[in-house]
């Protein structure tokens, strides 16, 4: 999945990022509201993590705002502020979660999963894929009970596909979901992931459209 993180305090986002990016999802960065504001003018998120104390603007404002600009994109608030006040504040204000700092990286994870998953209309974890059985809160994929593995960057592209299947992905925005990885991305890395997702899951099942980008039927 592709996810945003509004976090300014330097440890704790190097630590989330890593984190999350292990799991295998594409994971966008802003330290402050501004910078958050448009990375959400430019890209879709299946679910954002916001802090509340930021430099610049409060995030309770941020989601706010959102909230009246018609976006619904599933948003968990990640906060050290642990009074029931605030906690009643950020859900009126529009968001999906609240959890308090310090918070296990595993179930921050699990919720940030379920929230995408409603935000998406998936009520459940897993899907049927033609021959395929794929789990998109694990992160995994099976043919035929057989596991196909993965790894963080392929899932990231796959994952992106699935969830846009059925309609044309361009390739800058699989090329904006790899450079997420915070890598330097080559002209061909797009090519490169969807080559050796082809030679692990079979041909036909990832289709070019040339010169407008790529779908899962």
């Amino acid at each position: 999945m592709r996810l945003l993180l509004v976090e300014d305090t330097e440890d704790l986002a190097r630590t989330v990022l890593r984190f999350l990016r292990a799991e295998g999802h594409a994971v966008d960065h802003a330290a402050d509201a501004a910078t958050a504001e448009e990375a959400l003018a430019m890209a879709e998120y299946a679910c954002v993590i916001l802090d509340l104390g930021l430099p610049d603007r409060s995030g309770l404002e941020l989601l706010k705002a959102r909230r009246r600009s018609g976006d619904r994109t599933p948003m968990l608030i990640a906060t050290a502020r642990d009074q029931i006040s605030d906690r009643i504040a950020g859900l009126d204000a529009g968001a999906d979660d609240y959890v308090v700092k310090p918070f296990d990286l595993g179930e921050l994870s699990a919720r940030i999963r379920a929230h995408a998953r409603r935000g998406q209309g998936l009520p459940a974890t897993r899907l049927q894929l033609g021959p395929f059985e794929v789990d998109r809160a694990a992160a995994r994929i099976w043919r035929d009970g057989a596991e196909i593995r993965l790894t963080a960057r392929e899932w990231a592209v796959f994952d992106a596909l699935l969830g846009a299947r059925g309609r044309v992905l361009p390739k800058s925005v699989l090329e904006e979901v790899l450079g997420s990885f915070d890598t330097i991305i080559e002209g061909n890395a797009v090519e490169v992931y969807v080559s050796r997702l082809r030679g692990k899951l079979g041909p036909g099942i990832i289709e070019t459209r040339r010169g407008l980008g790529y779908i899962l039927p």
